[in-house]
C-alpha cells in the first residue's frame, strides 16, 4: 500500500540523466547544449525526487538509511572502484580492436578471466570479512584492484594473451571481493525490518556504478585515441597512449578508494 510511484518514476529520470552527464560532456564538450541540458534535468530531477520522498507515505529511497556514514563512503569507495574499472572490459576490447584488429578471440579469453577472477575473489575473499574488520579486507582487495590496473602500464602494441588475462584476472580478483564487502557494510548495523528495503537501496546504486564507469572512462579512453590520432600517431601507438594514461588515471581513483574506506565505522568490535 501507498507505493511511492512519483519517487519511482523520478528515481528513473535522475539517474538515467545522471548517466549521461560524464558521456555527454566528454563527447559534445563541457559547454554543448546537450551537455548543458542533460546537467540542468538531472538537478531539476534530483530536487524534484527530495521533494517527492519527503512527501512519500513509503519513500522508494529511505532517507534515514542513506543518511548513514556506513552508506555512503561505501556508495562512494563503490563508485570509484568497483565502477569505474568495470569499464576496463570494454576498453581493452577497444584496445585489441586498435592493435590488434585480426586477434579478435583474445579479449573473449581476457574478460573471460576477468569473470573468473571475479568470482574467486567473491569467493575467497569475501568471507574474510565476516571473521576481519571489513575495511581491513577492502583495503587488501583493493590493492589487488591496483595492481590489475598498474599491469596495463606494460600493454604494448603486441601485448599478449597473457599480460592482458593477468591484469583483468587480478582485477576481477579484486572487484568480486569488493561488491560483496561494501554490502555488508553498507547494511551493517540497520534493523531487520529494513533489511529488504536497504538491500534494495545499496543494490541501485550498484548495479549504477558499473554504467556509470562505462560512461565516465570508456569516452575519456576513445576520446583519446581519436586526440592521439589526429596528431599523427599510429591506430595502435594511440591505442597504447590512452590505455597508460587511462591506468593512471584508474590507479588515482584506486588511491580515492582506500583512502575512503578508511574512514569507514568499525564493523567488528576490538578484541570480538
Amino acid at each position: 500500500t501507498g507505493f511511492d510511484s512519483l519517487g519511482g518514476a523520478l528515481v528513473l529520470v535522475f539517474f538515467s540523466l545522471v548517466l549521461c552527464v560524464p558521456s555527454f560532456g566528454q563527447n559534445f564538450g563541457w559547454s554543448s547544449a546537450p551537455f548543458i541540458g542533460v546537467l540542468i534535468g538531472a538537478i531539476v530531477s534530483l530536487f524534484g525526487l527530495i521533494y517527492a520522498e519527503k512527501r512519500a507515505e513509503n519513500p522508494i529511497l529511505q532517507g534515514s538509511f542513506m543518511a548513514r556514514k556506513a552508506f555512503l563512503l561505501s556508495v562512494a569507495a563503490l563508485f570509484l572502484t568497483q565502477g569505474l574499472m568495470q569499464a576496463n572490459m570494454t576498453n581493452i576490447i577497444v584496445f585489441l580492436m586498435y592493435t590488434q584488429p585480426e586477434n579478435t578471440i583474445i579479449s573473449s579469453y581476457s574478460i573471460s578471466i576477468m569473470y573468473i577472477g571475479m568470482a574467486l575473489g567473491a569467493l575467497l575473499l569475501g568471507p574474510l570479512a565476516d571473521k576481519r574488520e571489513p575495511k581491513l579486507v577492502l583495503t587488501f582487495s583493493l590493492l589487488f584492484t591496483g595492481i590489475g590496473c598498474g599491469l596495463m602500464l606494460l600493454f604494448t602494441e603486441n601485448a599478449s594473451i597473457l599480460i592482458l588475462a593477468l591484469s583483468l584476472g587480478i582485477l576481477g580478483f579484486g572487484l568480486g571481493a569488493n561488491g560483496t564487502i561494501f554490502m555488508k557494510v553498507a547494511l551493517s548495523g540497520i534493523p531487520a525490518e529494513k533489511a529488504g528495503a536497504g538491500t534494495g537501496t545499496y543494490g541501485l546504486f550498484r548495479d549504477l556504478a558499473a554504467p556509470f564507469g562505462v560512461a565516465v572512462f570508456v569516452p575519456m579512453f576513445t576520446n583519446r585515441i581519436t586526440a592521439e590520432i589526429a596528431a599523427g600517431a599510429s591506430d595502435a601507438a594511440a591505442a597504447v597512449a590512452s590505455i597508460r594514461t587511462l591506468a593512471f588515471a584508474e590507479l588515482i581513483c584506486i588511491a580515492a578508494g582506500i583512502a575512503v574506506v578508511q574512514l569507514l565505522p568499525r564493523i567488528h568490535k576490538k578484541g570480538a
